[in-house]
C-alpha cells in the first residue's frame, strides 16, 4: 500500500458517506488529528489520523501548489 501524503486543502472521499450523502470532505488541519469537512453540508469533525488514514478512499483533489 502506497503512502499519501496529506494537504490543507485537500478533497478526500471516504470509504463510508456521511448522512447528509456526501463521501467527499476537504483537509482543514493536519498533524496528530485531522480536522475536515463535509463538502455536502458543511459538518467539521475531528478524526485520529490512523482512523482517518483507514477510512480515505482516494485523494479526489489537491491544491496546484502541493502537486
Amino acid at each position: 500500500m502506497a503512502f499519501i501524503r496529506y494537504y490543507v486543502g485537500d478533497i478526500v472521499q471516504m470509504k463510508k458517506s456521511h448522512p447528509c450523502g456526501s463521501d467527499e470532505w476537504e483537509v482543514k488541519r493536519i498533524g496528530t488529528d485531522f480536522l475536515i469537512v463535509c463538502k455536502g453540508c458543511g459538518h467539521q469533525l475531528l478524526m485520529p489520523r490512523p482512523k482517518f488514514e483507514k477510512a480515505a478512499k482516494k485523494l479526489v483533489s489537491r491544491l496546484p501548489k502541493h502537486e
